[in-house]
């Protein structure tokens, strides 16, 4: 079966058969598809679209391109649960549901992606950590699954690798914002990682990649209805987008920001409501809480008691960071040499922000990838964001620039000062929390 007539069939709009895609996953893996081929078919998905069969199939293909973890054996103390994000900007999101799911009961073994497109990635956060290992050995794997409940890593070599390497292609052919490779992308991931509950938490907004609430609804149901009808027990939460998740973007701010949120420092409303309720929603999946309440009250007491705290600092220690990472982050974490304010032009409120633009703007201080092979500085990014519905006065902080030079820096600050939007009016504000889907 020639790659050229399985995207000619793709490309005139027809349905891909099953074999067509095992085809094309095979050829993925193992080499005989090459980056053109790959690209186009991704492209003619991309155009023309995939139908429920046609996503399932490929999602299977995927998963089934490698190993299938079995936890049987792993001596694991709770329900094995995962969250996965559809991506935006400043989302550091799994960085504290993790080890506040560790902290009640469950077992979480996330594995996350690198940055795409404007968005970051929490491999890349946690990248910021010295000595930490992304791409632990299954016994290290196991190891810190049982001592912290939790371990977020990366697809290993031999864990959905078919999506690896078009999960890299997508990113830099613009084929990133299609529902269907999306889909499976994301479950790929999560059913070879032999979960037993999964949420959701589709992003929607100016600055996620659904753009509008159809997409997002659309997305959301296919990503439920996919895992759901492969066996595993999914529900969505689709959360507003259209502005900087939490006060920080950029890997290494955003790895300060959760620890500072573990330990009850950095509560950001909109990020704090986030974590919680997708948190008690993991909690009720593994019947680890008996109610709605029962679930966040759990949530609440390990953050407030510092267990997630802990368990977060016996992760990094587990996959090869410092034993005192929490105590003394700023130690560890690298800071950019220069670092510029944002000061507001006029007074007002802040009514709005670019936040795809934002993100993009993170990519060109050095902070995200342009292509696949590009190294990233942890240490650039964006601090101090101001929130959609703050009064300012001209002259307060916006926003804080952290840059590699002087030139990136200013470049960055006139930057931000186009995509933060000030009005004489306060604006409507949107719920954080927009729909569950089930």
């Amino acid at each position: 079966m020639l790659a050229q007539e399985i995207i000619r069939i793709k490309r005139d709009g027809h349905p891909l058969e099953r074999a067509h895609i095992d085809n094309f996953v095979k050829g993925l893996v193992d080499g005989s598809w090459s980056e053109g081929q790959a690209a186009a078919l991704a492209m003619a998905m991309f155009l023309n679209g995939l139908s429920r069969a046609e996503t399932a199939a490929l999602t299977q293909a995927m998963m089934h391109s490698g190993r299938v973890m079995d936890w049987s054996q792993a001596n694991l103390s709770g329900p094995v649960l995962d969250k996965h994000s559809s991506g935006g900007v400043g989302d550091k999101v799994s960085l504290m549901l993790a080890p506040l799911v560790a902290a009640c009961g469950g077992v979480v073994p996330m594995i996350s992606g690198r940055g795409l497109g404007h968005t970051g990635g929490t491999l890349d956060k946690l990248g910021s950590i010295p000595g930490y290992k992304t791409m632990p050995d299954v016994a290290t794997l196991h190891r810190a699954l049982q001592s912290a409940g939790c371990a977020i890593i990366g697809q290993t070599a031999d864990l959905a690798p078919a999506d690896g390497r078009l999960y890299a292609i997508r990113d830099v052919t613009a084929t990133v914002e299609t529902v269907p490779l999306i889909t499976a992308s994301i479950l790929s991931k999560k059913l070879a990682a032999g979960l037993q509950g999964l949420v959701m938490d589709v992003k929607v907004g100016n600055g996620a990649f659904a753009a509008s609430m159809d997409m997002a609804k659309a997305l959301a149901e296919s990503l439920v209805q996919v895992a759901t009808g492969a066996g595993l027990p999914t529900r969505a939460w689709i959360t507003d987008m259209n502005q900087v998740l939490g006060t920080t973007a950029g890997n290494a701010l955003e790895t300060l920001e959760a620890v500072e949120f573990l330990k009850g420092n950095a509560l950001e409303p909109r990020q704090l409501l986030v974590t919680r309720i997708l948190s008690a929603e993991l909690l009720l999946m593994g019947g680890l809480a008996a109610n709605e309440v029962d679930a966040l009250q759990k949530v609440d007491q390990a953050l407030q008691s510092g267990r997630a705290l802990e368990q977060f600092s016996r992760m990094v220690s587990a996959l090869g960071g410092p034993a005192d990472f929490v105590e003394r982050p700023s130690h560890y974490l690298s800071a950019a040499p220069v670092q510029l304010t944002v000061p507001a032009p006029r007074s007002g409120w802040v009514t709005g922000m670019a936040t795809r633009d934002i993100g993009l703007a993170v990519v060109e201080l050095g902070g995200g990838r342009r292509q696949a092979s590009d190294t990233i500085d942890p240490r650039v990014g964006f601090t101090q964001f101001a929130q959609v519905g703050q009064q300012v006065h001209s002259g307060d902080v916006l926003a804080v620039v952290h840059a590699a030079d002087t030139a990136s820096a200013e470049r960055a600050r006139q930057t931000l000062l186009a995509l933060i939007h000030i009005g004489d009016t306060p604006p409507v504000m949107s719920p954080v929390l927009l729909k569950h889907v089930v």
